[in-house]
């Protein structure tokens, strides 16, 4: 496939002029102009590049790629290696960060509520933070162990609300400063990727759980679907590689 014609299709699916991002969204380091084979990750870490060699593939494609504001602008140390092996292989990278966490049917959030039984009632259809409701209430303990067991991690679990739980508040990744949304939502629990210092305060003092379930385990769903939705639309080659991360 046209390289081009992928990234018009991406760009417009995942509505990117609608963000203002944090880093580039789509093409980052150019490579081949006609893609095969495509390998999906979270990072574009050494190892899922090394990976991707590995593999034959002529592009990565992945949810936290390069140039992140007010990151170091030079092209040293760490990331010249990196982009040596893109180059040097000339393998595409291709990253979408906030388009692949609020895309409303195969975005992290999405992937969550479906995951985790949730149905979704944000007041704010665009927040990036999302409400939504279980369709029935349940201990605490039992919902942290659906959220557990899906993600195949063990959450942190900062104690502030009641035993039962039905209103859940979600956002995936490092969106743990945003529990004030949630707080004012009413919400019983609110789960994201991390956790600071001052959040173990704010949860116990405003009445709400805090579930801390992993960057790295809460964004992982978009990209892998993204990637399945190229293959089954394109006809395309993608694996969808896991580098795991406990973060």
């Amino acid at each position: 496939m046209d390289r081009k014609a992928l990234l018009n299709y991406l760009d417009d699916y995942l509505k990117v002029s609608s963000f203002k991002d944090y880093a580039p969204n789509g093409l980052q380091v150019e490579g081949a102009e006609d893609i095969r084979k495509i390998v999906t990750g979270v990072t574009a870490s050494q190892a899922l590049i090394d990976k991707t060699i590995e593999l034959g593939a002529d592009t990565l494609l992945v949810h936290h790629g390069y140039f992140w504001k007010n990151e170091i602008p030079t092209i040293t140390g760490m990331k010249k290696k990196r982009i040596e092996s893109l180059l040097s292989h000339n393998i595409n990278l291709i990253g979408y960060h906030l388009p692949l966490d609020a895309h409303p049917v195969l975005g992290n959030n999405a992937q969550l509520a479906t995951l985790w039984s949730i149905e979704d009632i944000t007041p704010e259809p665009t927040s990036l933070v999302r409400l939504g409701v279980l369709s029935e209430p349940m201990a605490i303990e039992a919902f942290k162990g659906r959220v557990d067991e899906s993600l195949k991690r063990e959450s942190l679990h900062l104690p502030g609300g009641k035993s039962q739980v039905q209103k859940v508040a979600w956002c995936s990744g490092g969106a743990q400063n945003y529990i004030q949304q949630a707080i004012d939502w009413d919400a019983d629990v609110y789960i994201s990727g991390e956790v600071s210092e001052q959040t173990t305060h704010q949860a116990l003092e405003c009445g709400i759980h805090y579930l801390a379930a992993g960057h790295h385990a809460t964004e992982r769903l978009g990209v892998q679907m993204l990637g399945e939705h190229l293959k089954e639309h394109f006809a395309l080659d993608v694996v969808f590689c896991d580098i795991n991360n406990p973060v």
